[in-house]
């Protein structure tokens, strides 16, 4: 298996996004990149650590490579703004991805490169690309959050909506091909 890290808003959208991928094992939510060594849901919402809330993924690159799960990223969140996703605003919720290999490094920063091509000097791709620092799982009830909250607010006005576009867009990565699943 290897690993992946992203942050790009909210970890409740990226893990359920993350979790139904055809190679995908695992997607823990958590927290990455900041000074606490035991950060808590409530200080990074308050944006006191430093830390983004992110999703640490164990995957199998011969069923999906990590081109792919930079394909999913960048598609499912805006990387052209900085600190923001929607209504999430702060350091928090910024754009990121925590490399674990010299690899990894080049292929983020490659399709950042592209993007910034096809999204012209007007709108540039804000997200960092740093070495992958000691990820935080978060509280045990932000774990597979959509699936245990489908009726909660946010699951159902933020998640829901992103999920269904996603599985049309990526259906070919699906573990399960049928989109009403």
């Amino acid at each position: 298996m290897a690993e992946a890290t992203f942050a790009g808003g909210c970890f409740w959208c990226l893990e359920v996004l993350f979790s139904q991928l055809r190679g995908v094992d695992t997607v823990i939510s958590g927290y990455c990149g900041g000074s606490d060594d035991n950060p808590t849901y409530e200080q990074v919402c308050a944006g006191v650590t430093g830390h983004a809330e992110a999703v640490n993924i164990s995957f199998d690159p011969t069923l999906i490579s990590y081109w792919q799960l930079l394909e999913v990223f960048f598609a499912t969140h805006d990387p052209t703004k900085l600190n923001r996703q929607g209504a999430d605003v702060g350091t928090q919720y910024r754009s990121a991805i925590f490399f674990h290999s010299p690899n990894q490094e080049a292929e983020a920063k490659n399709m950042i490169a592209g993007l910034n091509t096809a999204f012209g000097h007007e709108t540039p791709v804000v997200t960092e690309v740093v070495a992958a620092p000691v990820f935080f799982p978060a509280e045990p009830y932000h774990q597979k959050y959509f699936a245990t909250n489908p009726g909660q607010g946010y699951c159902s006005f933020v998640i829901h909506p992103k999920l269904a576009k996603f599985r049309q867009t990526f259906a070919s990565l699906l573990k399960v091909s049928n989109p009403s699943q």
